[in-house]
């Protein structure tokens, strides 16, 4: 289990360019929240790379993500990981028993918003903060496809106050800014931003 043979698998299932920096994001907070608290970065970033690896081939729940399990398994992942995956969805009803399992919940809902939150403004994630990213967490209209909820409730799991994960957040994600599209516009050759209700 490697970060290239992981990227491979996500290139192989995934196609959509959202769904992959989406995939980007989430690694990068783990990665980061894996050196804060002294684990594995390799293993905790691969684990947020591939962790939507079989959405968009198989949307609906369970299906998501217990196929990608069973690929997972297949390809030799080890149990922690597939552990972790199955536990970002409730449905699974996968306990999320290690720091791992906790750390991938936390950041999988927050990075959507994050970049949602990222993508209307003239700065992009430049200039983006907890504040604002509180702000728009009120405004139901705005990206509803995203869970305040699971956002809340993942930092509590995570034992993280919810300011400090999201700017905890916002600044590994603003780490790797340029593969996520998130630069500012004048930065990144004026290219048009996807739209932020289906980041």
């Amino acid at each position: 289990m490697d970060r290239q043979s992981a990227w491979e698998l996500l290139t192989e299932y995934t196609k959509s360019e959202s769904l992959r920096k989406h995939a980007l994001a989430v690694e990068a907070c783990m990665r980061a929240y894996a050196r804060r608290f002294g684990e594995d970065e390799e293993r905790w970033g691969v684990t947020g790379l591939v962790h939507d690896f079989d959405y968009e081939r198989y949307p609906e729940a369970p299906d998501h993500p217990l196929k990608g399990h069973e690929i997972l398994k297949e390809r030799e992942y080890p149990e922690d990981v597939r552990v972790a995956i199955l536990g970002h969805a409730d449905y699974t009803g996968t306990p999320r028993a290690s720091c791992m399992a906790k750390a991938l919940f936390a950041c999988d809902e927050l990075a959507g918003f994050i970049t949602a939150c990222s993508l209307v403004r003239p700065e992009r994630i430049r200039s983006l903060e907890a504040k604002s990213v509180r702000k728009r967490m009120k405004d139901k209209a705005f990206a509803r496809a995203v869970s305040r909820e699971d956002i809340t409730r993942g930092a509590e799991e995570l034992g993280v106050p919810l300011d400090e994960h999201i700017a905890f957040c916002i600044e590994a994600m603003r780490a790797i800014a340029g593969e996520l599209g998130l630069e500012p516009a004048a930065a990144s050759g004026g290219v048009p931003a996807p739209d932020p209700a289906t980041a």
